[in-house]
């Protein structure tokens, strides 16, 4: 999967937490939200000299409800990829090792095949499970 559909999939996508993403659709999703959140909070700074602190930092707020709900969604479709709960979304929370865990997980394959989360985003479905 390649930058702009990572980008568009984390969009359409931004309440699935129920599916499976490649290790593409994440890290070029992820990317593709750091660029956006840059730009947006670069234009959201310019409107709080114009606007006021106030309405800027609803907009703020707002910028990051946008960024944070499909990162989250995204994420958690990756652990599903790997055949992990959601919930090991959690284990961020512990200092220092849980996101280095987190991060070791995000750049494992995924399992071949379907699992209990759905089909192989990568399409390699032929594997046969007893």
């Amino acid at each position: 999967m390649g930058f702009v559909e990572a980008v568009k999939s984390m969009f359409s996508n931004w309440s699935d937490f129920k599916t499976r993403a490649s290790r593409s659709e994440y890290w070029w999703g992820y990317l593709g939200m750091i660029i956006f959140a840059f730009i947006a909070g670069f234009i959201i700074g310019l409107l709080m000299a114009v606007l006021g602190d106030t309405i800027g930092s609803i907009l703020m707020l707002i910028l990051y409800v946008i960024i944070i709900v499909p990162l989250l969604a995204v994420g958690v479709r990756r652990l599903h990829d790997l055949d992990k709960s959601g919930w090991w979304m959690l284990i961020s929370l512990i200092p220092i090792l849980g996101g280095l865990y987190l991060l070791y997980l995000f750049v494992q394959k995924g399992t071949d095949g379907p699992n209990q989360y759905g089909s192989d985003p990568l399409g390699s479905d032929s594997a046969v499970f007893n």
